[in-house]
Protein backbone atom coordinates (compact mmCIF):
# COMPACT_ATOMS: atom_id res chain seq x y z
CA UNK A 1 0.00 0.00 0.00
CA UNK A 2 1.47 3.42 -0.92
CA UNK A 3 2.09 6.01 1.69
CA UNK A 4 -1.42 7.15 2.55
CA UNK A 5 -0.22 10.61 3.51
CA UNK A 6 0.22 11.15 -0.23
CA UNK A 7 -3.30 10.03 -1.15
CA UNK A 8 -5.08 12.83 -2.98
CA UNK A 9 -8.08 12.91 -0.56
CA UNK A 10 -5.73 13.08 2.42
CA UNK A 11 -3.69 15.89 0.88
CA UNK A 12 -6.84 17.83 0.01
CA UNK A 13 -8.26 17.25 3.51
CA UNK A 14 -4.97 18.46 5.05
CA UNK A 15 -5.09 21.65 3.00
CA UNK A 16 -8.69 22.31 4.06
CA UNK A 17 -7.80 21.62 7.69
CA UNK A 18 -4.77 23.91 7.69
CA UNK A 19 -6.49 26.75 5.83
CA UNK A 20 -8.38 28.28 8.82
CA UNK A 21 -5.29 27.92 11.01
CA UNK A 22 -2.95 29.70 8.58
CA UNK A 23 -5.48 32.35 7.55
CA UNK A 24 -6.08 33.39 11.16
CA UNK A 25 -2.35 33.26 11.99
CA UNK A 26 -0.94 35.10 8.99
CA UNK A 27 -3.90 37.07 7.56
CA UNK A 28 -5.70 38.77 10.48
CA UNK A 29 -7.90 40.63 8.01
CA UNK A 30 -9.58 37.30 7.20
CA UNK A 31 -10.95 37.15 10.77
CA UNK A 32 -12.36 40.67 10.39
CA UNK A 33 -13.99 39.71 7.09
CA UNK A 34 -15.61 36.66 8.71
CA UNK A 35 -16.82 38.78 11.64
CA UNK A 36 -18.70 41.00 9.17
CA UNK A 37 -20.74 38.19 7.62
CA UNK A 38 -24.46 37.78 8.44
CA UNK A 39 -25.01 36.03 11.78
CA UNK A 40 -26.74 32.87 10.45
CA UNK A 41 -23.89 32.29 8.03
CA UNK A 42 -21.28 32.91 10.74
CA UNK A 43 -22.93 30.36 13.02
CA UNK A 44 -23.27 27.68 10.33
CA UNK A 45 -19.99 28.21 8.46
CA UNK A 46 -17.78 26.03 10.74
CA UNK A 47 -19.91 23.01 9.81
CA UNK A 48 -17.57 22.84 6.80
CA UNK A 49 -15.03 21.29 9.15
CA UNK A 50 -16.82 17.97 8.59
CA UNK A 51 -15.46 17.84 5.02
CA UNK A 52 -11.90 16.75 5.93
CA UNK A 53 -13.31 13.90 8.01
CA UNK A 54 -15.55 12.77 5.15
CA UNK A 55 -12.68 12.85 2.66
CA UNK A 56 -10.22 10.92 4.82
CA UNK A 57 -12.64 8.39 6.30
CA UNK A 58 -14.36 7.63 3.00
CA UNK A 59 -11.06 7.12 1.20
CA UNK A 60 -10.15 4.41 3.75
CA UNK A 61 -13.59 2.84 3.98
CA UNK A 62 -14.07 4.00 7.59
CA UNK A 63 -16.79 6.60 7.11
CA UNK A 64 -19.46 6.59 9.84
CA UNK A 65 -22.44 8.92 10.00
CA UNK A 66 -22.08 9.26 13.78
CA UNK A 67 -18.57 10.72 13.47
CA UNK A 68 -19.58 12.82 10.49
CA UNK A 69 -22.43 14.28 12.57
CA UNK A 70 -20.01 15.07 15.39
CA UNK A 71 -17.66 17.06 13.15
CA UNK A 72 -20.66 18.72 11.51
CA UNK A 73 -22.54 19.72 14.66
CA UNK A 74 -19.87 20.31 17.30
CA UNK A 75 -18.41 23.43 15.59
CA UNK A 76 -21.93 24.84 15.23
CA UNK A 77 -22.67 24.21 18.91
CA UNK A 78 -19.39 25.93 19.83
CA UNK A 79 -20.37 28.94 17.71
CA UNK A 80 -23.85 29.10 19.24
CA UNK A 81 -22.50 28.93 22.80
CA UNK A 82 -19.86 31.56 22.16
CA UNK A 83 -22.42 33.81 20.50
CA UNK A 84 -24.48 33.62 23.69
CA UNK A 85 -21.34 34.24 25.76
CA UNK A 86 -20.64 37.31 23.65
CA UNK A 87 -24.11 38.67 24.39
CA UNK A 88 -24.11 37.96 28.12
CA UNK A 89 -20.44 38.84 28.79
CA UNK A 90 -19.49 41.73 26.48
CA UNK A 91 -16.71 42.73 28.91
CA UNK A 92 -15.10 39.33 28.22
CA UNK A 93 -14.46 38.50 31.86
CA UNK A 94 -15.08 34.83 31.11
CA UNK A 95 -18.49 33.23 30.78
CA UNK A 96 -19.24 29.66 31.86
CA UNK A 97 -19.69 28.80 28.19
CA UNK A 98 -16.11 29.86 27.46
CA UNK A 99 -14.72 27.52 30.08
CA UNK A 100 -17.08 24.66 29.15
CA UNK A 101 -15.89 24.78 25.55
CA UNK A 102 -12.24 24.95 26.59
CA UNK A 103 -12.74 21.96 28.89
CA UNK A 104 -14.41 19.91 26.16
CA UNK A 105 -11.78 20.77 23.56
CA UNK A 106 -8.90 20.13 25.96
CA UNK A 107 -10.22 16.83 27.27
CA UNK A 108 -11.18 15.61 23.81
CA UNK A 109 -7.58 16.07 22.67
CA UNK A 110 -5.81 14.85 25.83
CA UNK A 111 -8.05 11.80 26.34
CA UNK A 112 -8.30 11.08 22.59
CA UNK A 113 -12.08 10.89 22.66
CA UNK A 114 -12.55 11.24 18.92
CA UNK A 115 -9.42 9.57 17.58
CA UNK A 116 -11.18 6.22 16.84
CA UNK A 117 -12.93 8.09 14.02
CA UNK A 118 -9.68 8.23 12.05
CA UNK A 119 -7.48 5.72 10.24
CA UNK A 120 -4.27 4.75 12.01
CA UNK A 121 -1.67 7.53 12.13
CA UNK A 122 -4.14 10.13 10.85
CA UNK A 123 -5.67 11.09 14.19
CA UNK A 124 -3.70 14.36 13.98
CA UNK A 125 -6.62 15.58 11.87
CA UNK A 126 -8.80 15.45 14.98
CA UNK A 127 -6.54 17.80 16.94
CA UNK A 128 -6.31 20.30 14.11
CA UNK A 129 -10.06 20.27 13.37
CA UNK A 130 -10.88 20.91 17.03
CA UNK A 131 -8.30 23.69 17.01
CA UNK A 132 -9.96 25.18 13.92
CA UNK A 133 -13.34 25.07 15.66
CA UNK A 134 -11.84 26.89 18.63
CA UNK A 135 -10.08 29.48 16.47
CA UNK A 136 -13.28 30.23 14.60
CA UNK A 137 -15.39 30.32 17.74
CA UNK A 138 -13.15 32.49 19.91
CA UNK A 139 -11.85 34.83 17.21
CA UNK A 140 -14.78 35.19 14.82
CA UNK A 141 -17.81 34.62 17.07
CA UNK A 142 -16.59 35.54 20.57
CA UNK A 143 -14.20 38.21 19.23
CA UNK A 144 -11.92 37.54 22.17
CA UNK A 145 -9.42 40.36 22.63
CA UNK A 146 -5.67 40.21 23.39
CA UNK A 147 -5.25 36.61 22.22
CA UNK A 148 -2.15 37.49 20.22
CA UNK A 149 -2.60 34.83 17.55
CA UNK A 150 -0.38 36.50 14.98
CA UNK A 151 2.48 34.44 13.61
CA UNK A 152 4.03 37.27 11.63
CA UNK A 153 6.95 37.13 14.02
CA UNK A 154 8.76 40.21 15.28
CA UNK A 155 12.25 40.61 16.67
CA UNK A 156 10.64 41.18 20.07
CA UNK A 157 9.04 37.72 19.87
CA UNK A 158 12.46 36.17 19.30
CA UNK A 159 14.03 38.19 22.10
CA UNK A 160 11.31 37.36 24.62
CA UNK A 161 11.14 33.71 23.59
CA UNK A 162 14.91 33.30 23.83
CA UNK A 163 15.01 35.06 27.21
CA UNK A 164 12.45 32.70 28.77
CA UNK A 165 14.27 29.71 27.24
CA UNK A 166 17.49 30.90 28.87
CA UNK A 167 15.73 31.15 32.25
CA UNK A 168 13.90 27.81 32.04
CA UNK A 169 16.34 25.46 30.30
CA UNK A 170 19.04 25.28 33.03
CA UNK A 171 16.42 24.68 35.74
CA UNK A 172 14.58 22.05 33.70
CA UNK A 173 17.72 20.20 32.64
CA UNK A 174 19.12 20.04 36.18
CA UNK A 175 15.78 18.98 37.67
CA UNK A 176 14.96 16.56 34.85
CA UNK A 177 18.33 14.81 35.08
CA UNK A 178 18.05 14.60 38.86
CA UNK A 179 14.59 13.02 38.60
CA UNK A 180 15.69 10.58 35.93
CA UNK A 181 13.18 12.05 33.47
CA UNK A 182 15.82 13.46 31.12
CA UNK A 183 18.74 11.52 29.66
CA UNK A 184 21.56 13.34 27.93
CA UNK A 185 22.54 12.07 24.46
CA UNK A 186 25.89 13.04 22.95
CA UNK A 187 24.65 13.50 19.41
CA UNK A 188 25.41 16.07 16.73
CA UNK A 189 22.55 16.24 14.21
CA UNK A 190 22.65 18.24 11.01
CA UNK A 191 21.58 21.87 11.18
CA UNK A 192 18.85 21.05 8.67
CA UNK A 193 17.37 18.39 10.93
CA UNK A 194 17.36 20.73 13.93
CA UNK A 195 15.70 23.53 11.95
CA UNK A 196 13.13 21.17 10.45
CA UNK A 197 12.32 19.68 13.86
CA UNK A 198 11.99 23.15 15.36
CA UNK A 199 9.71 24.42 12.57
CA UNK A 200 7.43 21.39 12.73
CA UNK A 201 7.26 21.61 16.51
CA UNK A 202 6.59 25.34 16.39
CA UNK A 203 3.68 25.13 13.95
CA UNK A 204 1.95 21.92 14.98
CA UNK A 205 2.72 21.47 18.67
CA UNK A 206 3.83 24.73 20.27
CA UNK A 207 1.47 27.16 18.52
CA UNK A 208 -1.72 25.09 19.06
CA UNK A 209 -0.89 24.52 22.73
CA UNK A 210 0.15 28.12 23.34
CA UNK A 211 -2.98 29.42 21.64
CA UNK A 212 -5.12 27.15 23.80
CA UNK A 213 -3.41 27.61 27.16
CA UNK A 214 -2.10 31.15 26.92
CA UNK A 215 -4.19 32.92 24.27
CA UNK A 216 -7.49 31.50 25.54
CA UNK A 217 -7.23 30.10 29.07
CA UNK A 218 -4.65 32.42 30.66
CA UNK A 219 -6.16 35.37 28.80
CA UNK A 220 -9.64 34.70 30.21
CA UNK A 221 -8.42 33.80 33.69
CA UNK A 222 -6.48 37.06 33.98
CA UNK A 223 -9.76 38.94 33.80
CA UNK A 224 -11.07 36.91 36.73
CA UNK A 225 -8.02 36.23 38.88
CA UNK A 226 -5.39 38.76 37.89
CA UNK A 227 -2.10 38.11 36.14
CA UNK A 228 -0.25 36.23 38.88
CA UNK A 229 -2.89 33.65 39.71
CA UNK A 230 -3.88 33.24 36.07
CA UNK A 231 -0.25 32.47 35.24
CA UNK A 232 0.04 29.88 38.01
CA UNK A 233 -3.31 28.18 37.40
CA UNK A 234 -2.76 27.98 33.64
CA UNK A 235 0.71 26.52 34.20
CA UNK A 236 -0.75 23.85 36.50
CA UNK A 237 -3.44 22.99 33.94
CA UNK A 238 -0.79 22.83 31.26
CA UNK A 239 1.26 20.47 33.40
CA UNK A 240 -1.74 18.25 34.14
CA UNK A 241 -2.47 17.95 30.43
CA UNK A 242 0.75 15.90 30.22
CA UNK A 243 -0.25 13.38 32.88
CA UNK A 244 -0.70 10.53 30.39
CA UNK A 245 2.28 11.26 28.15
CA UNK A 246 5.04 8.65 27.97
CA UNK A 247 3.42 6.61 30.74
CA UNK A 248 0.58 4.19 31.37
CA UNK A 249 -0.34 5.87 34.64
CA UNK A 250 0.03 9.39 36.06
CA UNK A 251 3.43 10.72 34.95
CA UNK A 252 4.14 13.09 37.82
CA UNK A 253 7.65 13.96 36.59
CA UNK A 254 6.31 15.13 33.26
CA UNK A 255 3.51 17.05 35.00
CA UNK A 256 6.02 18.79 37.29
CA UNK A 257 8.38 19.84 34.50
CA UNK A 258 5.53 20.86 32.20
CA UNK A 259 3.94 22.95 34.96
CA UNK A 260 7.26 24.68 35.53
CA UNK A 261 7.59 25.24 31.78
CA UNK A 262 4.10 26.73 31.76
CA UNK A 263 5.28 29.53 34.05
CA UNK A 264 7.94 30.60 31.56
CA UNK A 265 5.68 30.13 28.52
CA UNK A 266 3.02 32.21 30.24
CA UNK A 267 5.54 34.95 31.05
CA UNK A 268 6.60 35.05 27.40
CA UNK A 269 3.00 35.33 26.19
CA UNK A 270 1.82 37.96 28.63
CA UNK A 271 4.65 40.45 28.07
CA UNK A 272 3.22 41.61 24.75
CA UNK A 273 0.21 39.27 24.44
CA UNK A 274 1.86 37.34 21.58
CA UNK A 275 1.38 33.60 21.03
CA UNK A 276 4.42 33.67 18.77
CA UNK A 277 6.72 34.63 21.64
CA UNK A 278 5.65 31.81 23.96
CA UNK A 279 5.58 29.35 21.05
CA UNK A 280 9.24 30.16 20.34
CA UNK A 281 10.17 29.21 23.91
CA UNK A 282 7.94 26.15 23.79
CA UNK A 283 9.23 24.90 20.43
CA UNK A 284 12.83 25.43 21.48
CA UNK A 285 12.36 23.47 24.71
CA UNK A 286 10.62 20.60 22.89
CA UNK A 287 13.29 20.50 20.17
CA UNK A 288 16.14 20.40 22.68
CA UNK A 289 14.35 17.64 24.56
CA UNK A 290 13.48 15.51 21.54
CA UNK A 291 16.99 15.59 20.06
CA UNK A 292 19.34 15.62 23.06
CA UNK A 293 17.44 14.84 26.26
CA UNK A 294 14.63 12.37 25.59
Amino acid sequence: MPNFFLHTPVVFAALLTLLPFFLAAFCPWSVQVAQGLPLPFRILAPALLCIPYALVAASFGQFQWSWFSLYLLLPIVISLLLHRANLTDPEQRGDWRDFLILAVLGLAVDLRWFEPAWPARLAVFNKMLLLDAGIYGFLVIRKLQHVGFDLRLRLADLRIGARELAFYAPIAIALGLALGFLHLHAYIPSVFRVLLAWLFTFLFIAVPEELFFRGWIQNLLERRLGQRWALVLTAVLFGLSHFNKRAVHFNWRYVLLASLAGIFYGRAWRQQRRVGASAITHASVDTLWSIWLR
